[in-house]
């Protein structure tokens, strides 16, 4: 996988870089043969137009009749060149006055310039430019003169051209190579990185060390770093549940197995009923217990984002709570008031878990209140709260932030317990970005405030 991954980078990163190489590479080469091309031919017309105005510099007009007397040396001499044949002809009205009388008057690609105007033509087999300027004498006569050449120094001299534009070839193979080259080295290191960091995550959760990262990979190893600190915490989470679950249910099984013995050795049937009472109770206790380990085992902030938040009337939801336990309210003797404002209060979060959390509170408050005693459930609503207020023991000021943690309880409680109902409401109010904190109840006690943002 990481080889393909590897591949699909180094391809990715070849093509947006050659690409665009390739394409100025051939842009600049097509332009720069077409500008060379244009100017040889510019060239090359500019001299073959001076020689025809040369020539019809030697153009004479006696009334109207064009004449021209041009010696046989100066003949040859025009007519001379090294690499090409020159054809001239100088005609009036279809009158030859000099040279070749078949020299074309038209043709194809023509070019017009001050002097006169270029063509390619055709001439006794052979491809030919003409340059043709034309003459007057001011009162109307007028004479043409046709310059013809072959066009074997114009094809030579494209070819020195293009034998020029050769180094520029040459160039985009070695800057080809130089991005091959630098795309390889760059990827080398991811490579290396990845590697490293393959083999390390195998092997270990610990952060891994990015002193040798790129800067631009800096991103991908914090998120990695990240990602292991939350794998790390979950881990974490589920051994430390594990070693409470245990710890929490060695004593009860323990106590069920000896209260069995106990009833199958009782001597009547009276002494068997009071052992099969302390194991309902004990039975009672330990399902409390596997309630609130289940609760705790669900409880974790990584699902935050999979929980479906809606508006909740927080009244409603007290009084639907209270009213399942008014049961053991009533049975320790103790009163449990529930103060509604007349609107309701309404906040953002999960109505199952917010019940779980205040169960939690009133469990624990009517466990640790002594008979007699009261619990009030109040209400605020900037920003939206809840409190659970006690007439019970209290928890010192020092112990506050403590019996938050698992299997922690404070030391001023006594009876039954877990330590484990502050460590459910705390993680609840961690999901839902609230705020749980202890204060001292105007009842003597403790008061829980569960309070969320606006």
């Amino acid at each position: 996988m990481k080889a393909a991954g590897s591949r699909w980078l180094l391809r990715e990163l070849l093509l947006r870089l050659m690409v665009p190489l390739l394409v100025i590479v051939a842009a600049s080469g097509a332009l720069g043969t077409y500008t060379s091309h244009r100017l040889t031919e510019k060239v090359f017309d500019r001299w073959l137009l001076d020689a025809a105005r040369s020539l019809a510099h030697e153009v004479r007009f006696v009334e109207g009749n064009a004449l021209i007397d041009l010696p046989w040396v100066a003949q040859t001499m025009l007519g001379y060149d090294e690499i090409d044949q020159v054809y001239y002809s100088v005609q009036q009205e279809g009158r030859q006055l000099l040279g070749r009388t078949d020299l074309p008057h038209r043709g194809t690609r023509e070019t017009r310039y001050r002097a006169g105007r270029a063509f390619d033509a055709w001439h006794e087999g052979q491809p030919v430019r003409v340059a043709e300027v034309v003459v007057d004498d001011g009162n109307g006569a007028q004479a043409t003169v046709l310059m013809a050449e072959t066009k074997l120094k114009r094809l030579r001299a494209q070819r020195e051209i293009f034998t020029m534009l050769l180094p520029l070839g040459l160039l985009l193979i070695a800057a080809a190579a130089a991005i091959g080259w630098a795309v390889w080295r760059t990827i080398r290191p991811l490579e290396a990185v990845a590697t490293h960091w393959n083999a390390q995550s195998h092997t270990s959760l610990h952060p891994i060390g990015a002193d040798d990262v790129p800067r631009e990979l800096m991103p991908f190893a914090t998120a990695l770093n990240e990602l292991l600190a939350r794998i790390r915490a979950m881990l974490a989470r589920e051994r430390q549940f594990v070693a409470t679950v245990a710890h929490q249910l060695r004593t009860p099984l323990a106590g069920i197995r000896l209260g069995l013995a106990r009833a199958a050795e009782a001597p009547d049937l009276v002494s068997a009923r009071r052992v099969l009472d302390e194991l309902d109770h004990t039975a009672q206790r330990t399902s409390r217990l596997l309630q609130q380990l289940l609760a705790l085992g669900r409880l974790d902030p990584e699902v935050r984002g999979d929980i479906d938040f809606v508006s909740v009337d927080l009244v409603a939801l007290a009084h639907d709570v209270g009213s399942a336990y008014m049961e053991l309210a009533l049975d320790r003797q103790i009163d449990l008031e529930l103060k509604a404002p007349e609107q309701p209060v309404m906040a953002v979060g999960q109505s199952d878990l917010l019940s779980e959390a205040l169960g939690n509170l009133l469990d624990n408050a009517l466990r640790y209140t002594p008979r007699g005693g009261r619990v009030v459930m109040e209400f605020e609503t900037n920003p939206p709260s809840i409190r659970v207020s006690d007439s019970g023991p209290g928890v010192p000021d020092e112990e506050r932030e403590a019996v938050f943690e698992r299997l922690v309880r404070g030391s001023k409680t006594t009876g039954e317990g877990s330590g484990l109902g502050l460590a459910i409401v705390r993680d609840i109010a961690i999901i839902h970005d609230a705020d749980v904190r202890l204060e001292a109840s105007a009842l003597g006690g403790t008061s829980v405030v569960l309070r969320f943002k606006q």
